[in-house]
């Protein structure tokens, strides 16, 4: 298989106020579908609204309504915080039945790629974080389930080679650096490499009055971007599917580095928002459905 065909390049979540002008019509029609529109640039999806409450079996069945003629297009989904953010003893039978009767129809429709589990960054290696791990595990294991742990202490070989055994794929995460953030390196333990871009925002990641919006408002540079294609393809080499899922969302910024490195991953223009383009001009050079202004030089 083509390797361009096996990575899929997209965005966490897809409703944004502040996308309106900027990736949507500053005043959406009657009738405007914001998945539809952004499924028509992007390849995937990764559902946010999982993370809050459990999807519904009508709301993913209108998901699929809205993607139906894009045969490529993916879904990813979050995992329910309840089961990340709790132990395993405050959930129980009901929760998980709940949870995988929402993503049923994503599954038979063969449009549910992954389901992540994030853990908070403090989410460390010690014994009953491990039990925790195995109980998600096991309660999920007819999900294509990815992790993403991002405390330095998972960076063990036992570790890895356990998840390796499950099946289970592993997160590969870039945000701001801390003294227990993880490397961004390839570590394929699954058939699923996966790869989220929180954005490099340092000042507003840490600081506890910083809202959702400014801790994601960061814009990858080209040379950013650049470093990222060699742990890409490495996991595309290495995997059945690759996803890379841009989270950096406030005001397009992710569709809009999504989209440069899916043209720099696949060497070819990609179709991009005329709105994007003029709230981030450096993405006419990579736009096929748009002349190139000269003028506009690189993306920089």
């Amino acid at each position: 298989m083509n390797s361009n065909a096996r990575v899929l390049f997209g965005t966490a979540g897809w409703s944004y106020p502040d996308w309106n002008g900027i990736v949507y019509p500053q005043q959406p029609p009657r009738g405007f579908d914001a998945l539809r529109h952004l499924a028509s640039f992007v390849d995937v999806v990764e559902i946010n609204h999982s993370f809050y409450r459990p999807p519904t079996a009508d709301l993913a069945k209108g998901w699929l309504s809205s993607i139906a003629d894009l045969p490529r297009f993916r879904f990813t989904a979050k995992l329910h915080r309840g089961f990340t953010h709790r132990p395993p003893s405050e959930w129980g039978a009901e929760d998980r039945i709940v949870f995988n009767e929402g993503l049923r129809p994503l599954r038979h429709a063969g449009r549910l790629a992954a389901v992540l589990a994030q853990f908070p960054f403090f989410f460390d290696a010690r014994r009953e974080h491990l039990e925790h791990l195995r109980a998600i595990f096991d309660a999920f294991a007819e999900l294509p389930l990815v992790v993403e742990l991002r405390h330095h202490s998972f960076d063990r070989a036992d570790i890895l080679e356990r998840l390796h055994a499950r099946g289970i794929s592993w997160c590969t995460t870039d945000q701001p650096r801390s003294s227990t953030s993880l490397a961004f390196d390839a570590r394929a333990t699954g058939p699923i490499g996966y790869v989220r871009l929180h954005g490099r925002n340092h000042a507003a990641w840490f600081a506890k009055d910083a809202g959702r919006d400014a801790k994601y408002d960061y814009l990858y540079s080209s040379d950013e971007l650049a470093s990222f294609l060699p742990v890409i393809r490495d996991l595309v080499a290495r995997t059945e599917t690759t996803i890379v899922i841009a989270n950096n969302h406030f005001q397009g910024k992710a569709p809009a580095n999504a989209l440069e490195l899916k043209a720099a991953h696949d060497a070819a223009k990609v179709r991009v928002p005329e709105t994007l383009v003029a709230a981030y001009p450096r993405l006419r050079a990579i736009a096929s459905n748009l002349e190139t202004d000269p003028t506009d030089g690189a993306p920089t």
